[in-house]
């Protein structure tokens, strides 16, 4: 997992040396708990405490109207869905925020639904991930539901079953109740602006050549984003991006991610395990997008934090108010 010197690279300003300790003393008890809760070596426990902390403070900051909607863009195995748990803790605990939070993942659209593009628009939508395969009007009206959401409003948050490759019943959704003082709304695309039309050209992998060869997938993917993806985003009040170095460190790190599962997972479910091959091919799903959003995202994100081929914070950029 990430780590760093405390504080090394964030203004002091965000938050003083006094202020990190008092906050830290407060804390420390439950973000250990939250470390072995996502089995992260004790160790990297000041290492991400010095990264995450200053994080919060900075998100305390920026809450001005009666809810904050906080994006977190991060490409696949960047570490997005670990900061957004920590910022939570840290928002709910330290500061008492009330913290409510889904992802983009959570708003795919149903199998079914998927199976319906896949005939009438193009095979590879079937795919869930990109741009297209998502609900992105539940994605909107749950953010505004929660938004203006009462005291004793229950909003159901979607849920999707990755295993099932469905979306879960409503009943199984998770319910928020009352109002919130902060939406994380995380995901490897959030945030992410179309490409230029002529962008879409050329292929820039295997799988677009073979099978997306007069461009029909890219360009509809494209125009989600121009569309309903475009309202979506709107939505967010700041954007905070999760900087990789490049795609071979994204392959690496879902691979990884591929590793762990496998641990977890029975002999009976390893069928749904992806070989090396599969991922690789899975990702040149993400492909065209996780770079568009590494070269562009940076300039415009609130903040960025970037991360080495070690998987190590190196640095951040916060964007100045103009």
């Amino acid at each position: 997992m990430p780590v760093a010197e405390p504080r090394s690279f964030w203004p002091a300003e965000i938050l003083t040396p006094a202020e990190y300790q008092k906050l830290w003393e407060r804390i420390r008890p439950v973000f250990a708990a939250q470390m072995r809760a996502h089995h992260i070596d004790e160790s990297l426990t000041e290492g991400l405490a010095a990264v995450y902390l200053p994080l919060a403070a900075w998100v305390r900051r920026q809450k001005s109207a009666e809810t904050l909607v906080l994006g977190v863009n991060g490409a696949q195995g960047s570490g997005k869905s670990t900061l957004c748990d920590f910022l939570r803790l840290i928002l709910s605990e330290a500061y008492g925020f009330r913290v409510a939070g889904f992802s983009i993942d959570d708003i795919y659209k149903t199998r079914a639904e998927r199976e319906c593009l896949a005939r009438d628009v193009h095979p590879l939508l079937l795919t869930r991930g990109v741009p297209g395969t998502h609900d992105a009007d539940l994605g909107l009206n749950t953010i505004r539901a929660l938004k203006t959401a009462g005291a004793n409003t229950l909003t159901p948050l979607p849920a999707f079953d990755k295993a099932c490759d469905d979306r879960k019943p409503l009943a199984e959704w998770p319910v928020v109740h009352g109002h919130p003082d902060v939406v994380i709304f995380e995901g490897w695309c959030v945030g992410t602006q179309p490409q230029s039309d002529d962008a879409l050209g050329l292929p820039i992998n295997e799988l677009e050549k073979n099978e997306d060869p007069d461009g029909a997938w890219r360009r509809h993917v494209n125009d989600q984003l121009k569309g309903d993806y475009a309202t979506l985003f709107g939505e967010l009040d700041r954007l905070i991006m999760l900087k990789v170095p490049g795609m071979d460190s994204v392959f690496e790190w879902r691979s990884l991610q591929e590793r762990k599962l496998a641990e977890k997972t029975g002999p009976s479910d390893r069928h749904r395990l992806m070989d090396a091959a599969a991922l690789r091919r899975f990702i040149m799903h993400y492909e065209r997008l996780t770079r568009h959003t590494l070269d562009e995202m940076p300039s415009r994100a609130d903040l960025t934090l970037c991360l080495d081929e070690r998987h190590q914070f190196t640095h951040v950029h916060i964007k100045l108010k103009r």
